[in-house]
């Protein structure tokens, strides 16, 4: 029954990895947590027992923008959705509430907040609740990336029901802490848990270091030519400054954050989603619950302040499973301007010290690992997932430092230097941050130092005047990112552990890979991706916008991108073939099969060599 479901409605012939037992524990009754990557098919596990059970799925979500684009898509797949949010008019909610009420509805999406209106506790109250799904559920917790007070309500909620329903909850990005919190304050029973793999093997995972982001950018962005793509940057400030160069270099490009009214927002995100413009440029405020599946590519102008930030707003690249890039520009920089955030945060101004003092704490180991993530010499997926405690081979042959060419290079000398420099400058109680130990290293004539007098007294300085300063730093780094040496302090002051001591005392041999020659161009243009048929996918594009601006929804609400694609590989012009297509469901073939086929048709037609 429920691949009958599954192939009715939404045209795929197998579910994914994990859906099918995440499916089973729901329709047995049980309370059901679901970890599953971004683009693994998270809804589609509630979804389908939501039009298999009795009564109502109350569907409670964190935005507006999600609530609107699931509703808009089970609608275009023939199943009965509403929402009830701040957006609808006073008209629009009775109507909403009436359709509900009179049985026409089987998943209802709410925010949090909407738990505690009196219309709302009244549909508790009146009808047949039969599931709630409570999506992006790491919200509730104060560990992870987005806690959301709001969240909080829920459990509320929950204790407010006549009875009480099987609950489901949903998230791409828990850690094993944060899945423990949403167990606890959701407060469900016994529930079956599946963490289905963080990996998703479409996504390229690059880190560069470029002298100059903004030319950096534009490469990433002229090798996916009329492509979607977002731009992350930290501050609002610097969203600005790059949403305006882009346009002045003649890219379609629109601004998201915080501070921008509301209606520019709501216009900028729609004319993306629309595919009017080709490039967002944000802030974190931006992504959440977007489910544009054609995003070709994820750029972090500035590195995030952990692993669990970049991996969700990164894998809003490639949803519809074509592979896609996901590229982080770092900078020193970038770590320095995490602190400060982290150091004035006031996002839980309402704790107490303690517990203030602990997240302070979890937010700046957290920032160590993403630092570790970005100045990583060896496979980026590899220390990816085994961060969120999913083992890995250490070659995945699809991230920048596996492609790229390097060569091993036996650095133990030089760490026992570093070391032993560290070691004269503790003796003197004095303590240097990376880069002046770098320079004293190999010994800078700056006028900083004049004063200190290391040519003449300090028997490290210079004795590794024959490195570059480049590669000397990149030395540091992997020292710290091994935990040879440690850093301290507010301003991350070098300092020797317990590893240190070890390093110079016992035979350890330490590697470094370094960069043989230049790396291979990092391109994935339209044409990779659609190896055959060019031309007929650019028409059934064509007919796909044409179609969606008729209907005022978003293109790949109509068919993804992938479904054009399997279109072009499989070349359907009858119904049954045309149901072949992943992602073409009945509703869908009657809705939209006639136009699409003829456009397959017609290219068939003018080239009978096919």
């Amino acid at each position: 029954m429920p691949q009958e479901i599954l192939q009715q409605y939404f045209g795929y012939d197998r579910f994914r990895k994990g859906q099918e037992e995440l499916i089973s524990s729901i329709l047995s009754g049980r309370d059901t947590v679901g970890i599953m990557p971004t683009g693994a098919g998270k809804s589609i596990c509630y979804q389908v027992p939501a039009l298999m059970l009795e009564g109502l799925t109350i569907v409670i979500s964190p935005l507006i923008s999600l609530m609107q684009d699931q509703v808009d898509a089970l609608r275009m797949n023939g199943i009965p959705a509403a929402f009830l949010n701040s957006s609808l008019s006073a008209d629009e909610y009775r109507a909403t509430l009436s359709q509900v009420y009179s049985g026409n509805v089987k998943l209802l999406y709410a925010a949090p907040e909407r738990l505690e209106t009196e219309s709302f506790l009244h549909i508790a109250e009146q009808l047949p609740i039969s599931m709630i799904t409570v999506d992006e559920a790491h919200c509730v917790s104060q560990w992870g990336q987005d806690f959301r007070p709001s969240y909080l309500k829920i459990a509320e909620f929950l204790h407010l029901l006549p009875y009480r329903p099987r609950i489901s909850a949903f998230t791409a990005t828990a850690t094993k802490e944060v899945c423990e919190d949403i167990v606890r304050i959701l407060g469900l029973h016994d529930p079956f848990t599946l963490t289905t793999g963080f990996d998703r093997e479409n996504l390229y995972f690059g880190v560069q270091q470029p002298r100059d982001k903004f030319h950096a950018l534009m490469q990433i962005i002229s090798s996916h030519p009329e492509q979607s793509g977002i731009v992350y940057c930290l501050t609002r400030k610097l969203v600005e400054q790059v949403c305006e160069e882009l346009c002045e270099n003649g890219i379609s490009a629109v601004r998201y954050h915080a501070g921008l009214p509301d209606e520019e927002r709501r216009v900028n995100q729609e004319a993306f989603l629309y595919d009017r413009v080709s490039v967002m440029v944000a802030t974190n405020a931006f992504g959440m619950g977007i489910d544009k599946s054609n995003v070709s590519f994820v750029v972090h102008y500035n590195m995030p302040k952990n692993l669990e930030s970049y991996y969700q707003e990164a894998g809003r690249a490639g949803r519809d499973g074509s592979p896609a890039d996901c590229i982080l520009l770092y900078s020193g920089r970038d770590v320095r301007t995490n602190q400060f955030l982290i150091d004035h945060s006031s996002d839980n101004a309402e704790l107490d010290e303690t517990t203030r003092a602990l997240i302070r704490q979890r937010d700046e180991e957290r920032l160590k690992q993403m630092t570790f993530y970005a100045t990583r010499q060896s496979c980026l997926r590899q220390f990816m997932l085994e961060y969120f405690g999913e083992s890995a081979k250490n070659y995945c042959s699809n991230c920048s430092c596996c492609k790229t060419n390097y060569e091993q290079r036996d650095m133990t000398l030089e760490a026992q230097k570093i070391i032993s420099c560290i070691y004269r400058l503790q003796q003197r109680d004095l303590q240097f941050g990376a880069a002046a130990v770098t320079d004293i290293l190999r010994g800078s004539k700056a006028e900083k130092y004049a004063k200190f007098r290391f040519a003449d007294t300090l028997s490290t300085y210079g004795i590794m005047s024959d490195v570059s300063e480049k590669l000397c730093r990149e030395m540091i780094r992997h020292l710290l990112a091994e935990e040879w040496i440690s850093q301290t302090g507010e301003f991350h002051v070098l300092a020797l552990n317990r590893n240190s001591a070890r390093l110079l005392r016992e035979k350890c041999t330490i590697t470094l890979n370094v960069v043989k020659e230049a790396p291979p161009p990092e391109k994935k243009t339209k044409s990779e991706a659609v190896s055959e048929h060019p031309e007929l996918f650019e028409e059934l594009k064509k007919c796909r916008a044409g179609i969606a601006a008729k209907e005022r929804v978003p293109a790949y609400i109509i068919f993804t991108d992938a479904a054009l694609r399997d279109m072009c590989e499989k070349l359907p012009i009858n119904e049954m073939a045309f149901l072949s297509v992943s992602g073409v469901g009945r509703r869908k073939l009657e809705k939209y099969g006639d136009p699409f086929m003829d456009v397959i048709r017609t290219y068939i037609k003018e080239h009978p060599e096919i």
